[in-house]
């Protein structure tokens, strides 16, 4: 009895200290909300706002992870498009699920960073290094995992005007906060055609391949990418509200007509063709059979 008694004692206290710590828990606030929190008026203007088409400022000026004096203008050499992100490496947490997501999307690529495309990811932070950026690009090459590769991503550092003048120009808005001593931004990338125009904004930190691969190709006017994908292309349209790239209905209707017309023109094509070699074919019997009577009746007038 006394046994049943002080299993019941001991389980009430298990149970009542349990309690306790879960309603200690509830009410302290998670410290990752500590670290993020943030005035309203430091907050009002991050978000990402649409430019499409938008030219970037080819002449900025900025240092790569090589301490290397350069201008975005290096990176576009009007074949392959580039693939732009705007993150910092002392970023708590986003730029890093950014930055994996976005190497697992080319990872599902078969084509290699460099060759068919470029990318280049600015730091909003005006005081990173360049040694700094230099470790954060030798992490995420290591988890691209693929040998020789390390020229197509360059990661830049510079000033806070020519890091905001690229910022304004594609519609990034971020703002440090006093209180964390961090960057409040979105997560996007932007999709630049061969000569630096906007062509697509990819949001999130999660990337699909095929909707990469299909930018890349659209953002480079069937530069880059297979004969398949340029008529994927004309099947498929952005879904914006998806984020990723779906069935277009009118234009597959389109492409179903024209290829009715196509396949419709064709058969009147061998069915006329077909009616004149037997006609001509006919014309050739009729002519060999008249032939003989014409000789005899020659003979029989001479």
């Amino acid at each position: 009895m006394r046994s049943n008694v002080r299993r019941q004692t001991f389980g009430g206290r298990v149970a009542a200290g349990l309690f306790v710590m879960v309603c200690a828990v509830a009410a302290s606030p998670p410290s990752f909300a500590q670290r993020m929190e943030a005035a309203p008026d430091d907050l009002k203007n991050v978000g990402i706002t649409e430019h499409p088409n938008a030219q970037i400022p080819l002449d900025l000026p900025f240092v790569d992870s090589s301490g290397k004096q350069v201008t975005l203008k290096d990176f576009f050499d009007g074949t392959r498009p580039v693939v732009l992100t705007m993150n910092y490496s002392n970023c708590p947490m986003l730029c890093s699920l950014q930055l994996n997501g976005l190497f697992e999307g080319l990872q599902g690529l078969e084509w290699d960073l460099g060759k068919n495309f470029q990318m280049v990811t600015v730091s909003i932070d005006p005081k990173e290094l360049p040694e700094r950026a230099a470790l954060t690009r030798q992490k995420y090459l290591k988890i691209y995992g693929r040998p020789g590769v390390g020229d197509g991503w360059h990661m830049l550092t510079g000033n806070e005007a020519n890091i905001r003048k690229l910022a304004d120009t594609v519609g990034f808005g971020y703002s440090f906060v006093q209180q964390t001593g961090e960057f409040a931004h979105a997560a996007a990338a932007f999709i630049l055609t061969p000569d630096g125009r906007v062509s697509r904004y990819l949001y999130g930190i999660q990337y699909d391949p095929q909707t990469l691969r299909l930018s890349l190709v659209e953002a480079a006017d069937g530069k880059v990418g297979s004969t398949f994908d340029r008529f994927l292309l004309t099947c498929f349209h952005y879904d914006e509200t998806k984020g990723r790239y779906g069935p277009a209905a009118v234009k597959i209707m389109r492409l179903g007509a024209l290829v009715t017309v196509v396949l419709l023109g064709g058969a009147l094509m061998m069915f006329w063709r077909g009616e004149a070699r037997r006609s001509a074919h006919l014309g050739r019997s009729e002519t060999t059979d008249d032939t003989p009577d014409r000789v005899s009746q020659d003979r029989e007038d001479a």
